[in-house]
């Protein structure tokens, strides 16, 4: 079960205003199609890790747990310090933990659900007793600064939570999980790989930025996080009208409000922090899941459902009673 939560978001704020002095477009143009008023930007000297452990500590002083008992470390993210060691490792060493073994889950926009969902059930058949889970990206990093279709979206964030075996109702009631190879070619990262070594090459044709088909991922995005919604409800054995509170991946403003109309979900019980953030991929959920605890939004008893789409294709929902 979620005992703590906790997020941290980088100082420097980049709003439509200032992408209207980089590229071509507006705060009108970014704000209709995507909800996005303005996204945190991570300072030249923070790194993914840095993020982690901030939104680590903050979850764990939220629970009121020592960084020295926790058990194990896993952090969605696509956009590590380095290919390795894991992300996992330098947070443990940057909360001052070696009881704990730590690694990483790469699913992009999907790390921070998979990563729930991996913790949840090492704990259930007894190898552990506690997690942290993080999703943390530094998606500027690899934002293509030129290209108005994407610059607009990305933001820095991270997200954490702490679980303990669940008591009672309380817990994770039901995840579910997919993903879809064939749809590799509608949101990737070529560069740094086994395929595309790092070169000369690489870098003047842009392997090293992120490429998103961004009309293809909103069909598939608003069907599948709606079925996938769908299939966690059932398998929690609840109704929509059950449900307390959805959070979902912060992409899109109108994949939000179209998932919102499709679960027939009434929009004041949906998270929404995208115009304060943008799309943050695998840390969207949990920052929105701290603020809307921290804020009272969610309080204990509520059933949660959290949905995301992402990178692989991946995308999946759960249900969680807080």
């Amino acid at each position: 079960m979620i005992v703590g939560t906790g997020h941290y978001l980088p100082d420097k704020v980049l709003t439509n205003a200032d992408l209207e002095k980089m590229v071509d477009t507006s705060d009108e143009w970014i704000t209709t199609r995507t909800g996005i008023k303005e996204r945190r930007v991570a300072a030249p000297e923070e790194t993914t890790s840095d993020f982690s452990a901030a939104a680590a500590l903050s979850a764990l002083e939220c629970a009121g747990v020592e960084p020295t008992e926790v058990e194990l470390i896993i952090t969605g993210t696509i956009n590590g310090d380095m290919k390795f060691p894991s992300t996992s490792v330098f947070v443990q060493q940057k909360i001052g933990n070696k009881k704990g073994v730590g690694f990483d889950v790469g699913a992009a926009c999907c790390g921070f659900l998979y990563s729930l969902t991996v913790a949840d059930a090492l704990i259930g058949c007894g190898m552990f007793n506690n997690a942290l889970v993080i999703g943390t990206e530094l998606l500027t990093r690899v934002t293509d600064w030129d290209d108005r279709r994407t610059c607009v979206l990305f933001g820095d964030g991270s997200g954490a939570v702490y679980l303990e075996k669940s008591q009672g109702e309380r817990g994770l009631l039901s995840s579910t999980l997919h993903s879809d190879g064939s749809l590799t070619h509608l949101l990737y990262y070529l560069g740094e790989g086994t395929k595309y070594p790092s070169s000369h090459k690489t870098i003047d044709n842009g392997y090293h930025f992120l490429r998103m088909d961004g009309r293809e991922i909103f069909k598939y995005a608003v069907r599948e996080m709606g079925n996938a919604s769908a299939q966690a409800i059932e398998k929690a054995g609840l109704k929509p009208s059950d449900i307390d509170l959805v959070i979902p991946h912060q992409a899109n403003i109108r994949i939000i409000n179209a998932l919102a109309n499709r679960l027939g979900v009434d929009y004041d019980k949906v998270v929404v922090n995208i115009d304060k953030t943008g799309n943050t991929s695998s840390a969207s959920i949990p920052i929105a899941m701290d603020q809307a605890h921290r804020s009272g939004r969610i309080v204990e008893g509520m059933n949660v459902l959290m949905t995301v789409f992402g990178g692989g294709l991946t995308w999946g929902a759960a249900v969680v009673k807080f």
